[in-house]
């Protein structure tokens, strides 16, 4: 039986997948090029107007002293690719964000060491810093700092050349996603940094890409198709950037006006998908720290000359493509989701979280989805990923959606049948999905109902099955004691009731706002054995 469950899985994981990425896979595993000796291009003359882009924090804290991902480790001889360090911290090691980050310019003595160190000690085409993922980011870190007015040293702009030249032999096909689109954006901007047939070379495939990627990857409500808030925010980034390169060189790649709609569109998802704070709700592979937060973005965008779009006022926010809601009443926000997992074909930034939501009074957040603080294969991972780490209700022991590995997803929850209504005093939000079903045979509901200072939440099994829970993941700000009553971080307080459980009980929970960090919380479970129960929030 579990070699069935298995094989089961596995299907269910493998039969969403295009063509291309099946061979696309076998032929990136077999297919070993090689890398250039060196590549005939020579840097182009920028005409246009180059925008102070995006400046998030410094990771370079010493000369070779890196604090990444929440962890400071010593860059050692040899230790670009360490196979002690976790995989990761080495991509991120070989990104070269710092040289982007504040105060950059101060550490220009630093950077220019590093940047000669990597040439010498990265032997084209070997090692971590070589897979294309890396490779891409690199490229656009060390363009950048070129274009702000630093000078590369010719070893260092001739492996440039090489390393673009590498990327197009390794483009992700396999993966798709927001890799492939990150490799096309360093296509573009080597083929603008560069002149020469190789870099119209290079031009012309990242274009290819991006104008079939932009197309599919964001939604006609400017939400990305991967739902992660998180990733949505470093999409929007990798489009402003891309116009502020093109208007570097005059629109020779003619993508700043194209672009500029999508720009604003995507910045009106990311207004209604953040929480009175400014930032991003936990949806999907989330954490603070690896994006732009929407200050910083609407920011950049300004810098650029795009006009802002205007957060919606309304109460009910339905993005209707990528299935999340936004409700605002009253004194308070929240965020539901009614997605489904992502892109079938490339769910890996997906968690079992459908049905949840987060939910922020007065200005501060109350209820939190998980987060995230690591990738990779660890059970921490997985139960990161799993539904009872998130805002709704868990049957058995099972996950709404299967879950496994580190970016696997095999059966999937669907939603269905969402229904809206809204009154002068009152929103209500119905919704279905069947992630139980092929398992259990059964169907949840949850119907959320705001009115003045409540919520209420209905959750109903289509059918009395294994005994459920639904989870409310407290703020770790709320220094809650008992269930029944949530000191809020506002200074308000929560009286929280149930009727049809059988239970409500405090545990402690550990929550994640950002890679590398678990904070500690607590979690409130209503225990249900019948089909129907229902929560009652006041403040």
């Amino acid at each position: 039986m579990n070699r069935i469950r298995q094989v089961r899985r596995l299907w269910e994981t493998v039969r969403h997948l295009k063509p291309i990425q099946i061979y696309g896979r076998i032929g990136y595993r077999l297919r070993r090029p090689r890398a250039a000796n060196a590549v005939a291009v020579r840097r182009r003359d920028a005409s246009g107007h180059w925008a102070e882009t995006f400046a998030g924090p410094p990771s370079l804290v010493g000369p070779t002293e890196f604090l990444l991902l929440n962890e400071v480790r010593q860059l050692d001889p040899g230790g670009w690719d360490d196979a002690s360090v976790p995989r990761l911290w080495r991509y991120n090691l070989h990104y070269f964000s710092d040289l982007t980050a504040i105060d950059n310019a101060l550490r220009a003595d630093w950077h220019q060491s590093l940047l000669r160190r990597w040439v010498a000690e990265n032997a084209p085409g070997v090692g971590t810093g070589w897979e294309p993922y890396p490779t891409s980011l690199r490229i656009v870190n060390w363009i950048k700092w070129a274009l702000t007015g630093h000078a590369l040293d010719a070893d260092v702009e001739a492996s440039l050349a090489i390393q673009l030249d590498w990327l197009t032999r390794r483009l992700e096909h396999h993966l798709l996603g927001n890799h492939l689109f990150s490799n096309a954006k360093a296509l573009v901007y080597g083929g603008l940094y560069f002149e020469g047939p190789d870099a119209d070379r290079w031009l012309r495939i990242g274009l290819g890409i991006l104008r079939r990627e932009l197309a599919e990857q964001v939604l006609p409500d400017g939400g990305h198709f991967e739902r992660s808030p998180m990733y949505h925010a470093l999409a929007i980034e990798d489009v402003l950037d891309l116009i502020n390169i093109d208007q570097a060189f005059a629109d020779r790649a003619g993508l700043a006006a194209q672009l500029r709609p999508t720009a604003q569109r995507m910045l009106r998802w990311l207004q209604s998908m953040s929480h009175p704070d400014g930032e991003i709700g936990f949806f999907n592979d989330a954490a603070f720290g690896i994006a732009p937060s929407l200050d910083a973005l609407s920011a950049y965008a300004t810098r650029l000359g795009l006009t802002l779009p205007r957060a919606e006022a309304a109460p009910l926010v339905h993005l209707r493509d990528s299935g999340y809601l936004r409700v605002s009443f009253g004194d308070c926000v929240a965020l539901i989701d009614v997605a489904p997992v992502g892109p079938d074909y490339q769910p890996g930034h997906a968690h079992a979280d459908t049905l949840s939501f987060e939910l922020s009074v007065a200005g501060r957040r109350v209820f939190v989805n998980s987060g995230t603080s690591e990738y990779g294969l660890s059970p921490e991972r997985l139960r990161q990923r799993g539904t009872a780490a998130h805002n709704t209700l868990i049957v058995g022991a099972l996950n709404s959606s299967d879950v496994w590995s580190g970016f696997r997803v095999g059966r999937r929850a669907h939603p269905t049948g969402m229904t809206l209504h809204q009154e002068a005093d009152l929103v209500r939000v119905a919704c279905s999905h069947d992630g139980y079903q092929p398992t259990l045979g059964l169907i949840h509901t949850r119907t959320w109902t705001f009115t003045p200072g409540r919520l209420v939440i209905q959750d109903q099994l289509s059918r009395s099955g294994p005994t459920s829970e639904a989870r409310f993941h407290l703020h770790p700000d709320i220094a809650a004691i008992a269930p029944e009553l949530l000191p809020l971080a506002s200074g308000k307080t929560m009286h929280v009731s149930t009727t049809g459980a059988d239970a409500m009980t405090l545990a402690a929970s550990t929550w994640h706002p950002r890679f590398g960090q678990s904070i500690p919380s607590k979690v409130l479970a209503v225990q249900i054995s019948g089909g129907t129960a229902t929560t009652t929030f006041a403040w």
